[in-house]
């Protein structure tokens, strides 16, 4: 596949040349869309006259007054559209987007990141994706009405042809209500980049469950240490076997930070209270039970996040 390079900028749809990288000469078809849809009529195609990149009263987009149409974006091809002698292979557009085109990825991400600067420039060049050779096509459907990925019912689905291990996490009896179509991956991470950790759409994992779980935000009075650290060294965002998302029960979850010195509180096995350091506290298995006020605390005695 030919790199282009456009040194030839117009606003009228006539034979146009442009150089590539290697010296040769390609051209842009005469009719524009028009050349496309004489042989391209399958539905996935005519798709695109239902979306944002059809829309002929928008300047800036491919269809827009004086724009290239369908070779704004794939590239000239008035080679592929033209006459082909009988026997002769029929030359390939300027681009083809997705996975096994034969397009460098690169290639496709630069295309679309020509018009797409104020949206996804910013953090995408070697940010996750980006560097495992993830193409804007692979995620993206622009021959569409409406572009899946876009769609908080529809997104999920998307992230997690890759993400699998996500998907299995969000099946699990306490989840955030993604498969319920109310929420998508995107409201917790930026998916074309971030300067945080995992893609996170805010600074920190906290920062970002703060933008729905305000109340949890503080400040307090009685700080929990792990809570003020990482939401996520008590939950598993994805998904969780125990209520409230825990990664694990409590409250063993507990003791993995408090151990027994001052307050016994060795949980309750198969066979009852353990040993004559069983706190009668325990009978109800939770340490929660008590200490409700798990996140913090503002009130005077709230020292031991009871109140």
């Amino acid at each position: 596949m030919r790199l282009l390079t456009i040194i030839i900028v117009t606003t009228m749809l006539t034979t146009l040349t442009v150089s590539t990288a290697d010296g040769q000469e390609a051209n842009y078809s005469r009719e524009g869309a028009d050349s496309c849809l004489s042989c391209h009529e399958e539905e996935s195609v005519l798709a695109l006259f239902r979306g944002a990149h059809a829309v002929p009263t928008d300047p800036n987009g491919p269809f827009g007054h004086g724009q290239l149409q369908c070779e704004a974006c794939h590239g000239p091809s008035g080679d592929h559209a033209g006459r082909v002698r009988r026997g002769q292979e029929r030359p390939a557009p300027g681009a083809i987007f997705g996975q096994g085109s034969g397009t460098p990825v690169e290639v496709q991400n630069g295309l679309c990141l020509d018009c797409h600067t104020s949206d996804t420039g910013f953090g995408w060049h070697g940010n996750d994706h980006d560097m495992n050779d993830i193409a804007c096509a692979d995620c993206h459907t622009s021959h569409a009405a409406t572009d899946p990925v876009l769609m908080t019912s529809t997104q999920p689905e998307v992230c997690f042809e890759c993400h699998q291990q996500q998907r299995t996490q969000t099946l699990k009896p306490y989840a955030h209500p993604i498969r319920q179509g109310k929420m998508d991956c995107s409201g917790c991470h930026s998916t074309h980049g971030a300067t945080s950790e995992w893609q996170f759409a805010q600074v920190t994992l906290n920062q970002t469950c703060f933008d729905c779980h305000a109340e949890k935000r503080g400040p307090y009075l009685w700080e929990h240490a792990p809570v003020a650290e990482d939401c996520g060294n008590c939950h598993d965002p994805h998904g969780s076997n125990y209520p409230g998302m825990l990664s694990m029960r409590g409250p063993m979850l507990c003791q993995s930070c408090h151990s027994q010195q001052g307050h016994p509180s060795v949980p309750a096995d198969s066979d009852g209270l353990p040993g004559v350091m069983a706190s009668p506290y325990m009978l109800g298995q939770n340490c929660l039970n008590c200490h409700t006020q798990s996140h913090g605390s503002n009130h005077p005695s709230g020292s031991r996040l009871m109140r």
